[in-house]
């Protein structure tokens, strides 16, 4: 596919991003709260929309089962809080995490294709994808190579995506663009169509190593790129914000944004996940709060 001659025809890809508007609108949705059951339902949801991640050079076994086991019971003695959607490591410890996982219903992520910098050649990019799938992971977070992206290399961009898709087999992939490298809004639109366009399952803010990684705003423009770009193909692709992400209103914020610009039918673990690696701990918080009246220490939760 020549992708530049497949872009001049999707109307959406032509639509300029309103900045001013896309800051304004998220900001008012971040000044928003809700109280009681609705604030229950809506830390329960996005708990089971987390991928708890760990992605450090001091990770480990140890470490990873860990979390392993915060991801399946976050909450001890409390079987109606939910499981976290997925668990996303590195690939040496893909084995150690889907061992732990063995049918709890939490999927194993593997960041992939030289994570964060994405600064390898394809052909090693292919093979270490091909390996973590053959290692045991459900899904693959891959990074664009934004240079090439920045220097309006769009097929290089379409062709890298479309071939780390077809090496991930049944395997989920989501397509990080490093937002926080693309200079504008309207790149950040532009990589996410052509994301989708390539095969991604998911599209994703960030590595969580670049700053500013997730914000409301980029998130926006991100979100109503699935939504146009849904409208035109059909093709249904899911969000994932990552890097940031802390507090249970940060999370809710999240959820109301793409409650307001896709709709209900993304407010599931499938089609929407938020990446984190504290934010679970802040949402067992306030819901401890909403169930008890009181505020229990950060303490009584592991920091795994």
């Amino acid at each position: 596919m020549n992708i530049n001659t497949e872009l001049k025809s999707l109307e959406s890809f032509h639509l300029a991003v309103d900045e001013t508007g896309a800051k304004e609108r998220a900001s008012s949705i971040a000044g928003r709260s809700i109280k009681k059951e609705s604030k229950v339902l809506a830390i329960k949801m996005a708990a089971s929309m987390i991928d708890l991640t760990t992605l450090e050079g001091k990770d480990s076994d140890g470490k990873v089962y860990a979390m392993c086991q915060k991801a399946m019971r976050p909450l001890e003695g409390d079987s109606d809080f939910p499981h976290v959607a997925a668990v996303c490591v590195y690939p040496n410890l893909i084995k150690t995490a889907k061992a732990a996982l063995a049918g709890s219903g939490v999927n194993v992520a593997s960041v992939a294709t030289s994570f964060p910098s994405g600064q390898s050649p394809m052909k090693l990019k292919i093979e270490e994808v091909k390996k973590v799938v053959q290692m045991g992971a459900d899904e693959v977070d891959m990074v664009i190579s934004r240079g090439e992206f920045l220097e309006g290399n769009y097929q290089y961009t379409f062709d890298e995506v479309k071939a780390i898709k077809e090496a991930c087999g049944e395997a989920h992939l989501k397509v990080i663009l490093e937002t926080g490298e693309l200079e504008t809004f309207d790149n950040v639109r532009k990589a996410s169509i052509i994301s989708m366009l390539a095969g991604a399952d998911f599209i994703k803010t960030s590595t969580g190593k670049v700053q500013p990684a997730a914000t409301l705003p980029v998130t926006l423009v991100m979100l109503e790129a699935i939504r146009d770009f849904y409208n035109e193909t059909g093709k249904i692709i899911g969000m994932k914000p990552a890097g940031g992400i802390r507090t249970t209103k940060d999370a809710i914020s999240y959820l109301c944004l793409v409650k307001e610009t896709l709709g209900d039918m993304w407010l599931t673990p499938q089609l929407f996940r938020l990446g984190a690696s504290t934010l679970l701990n802040d949402l067992l918080m306030q819901y401890k709060k909403e169930m008890t009246g009181a505020y229990q220490s950060a303490d009584y939760f592991s920091n795994d």
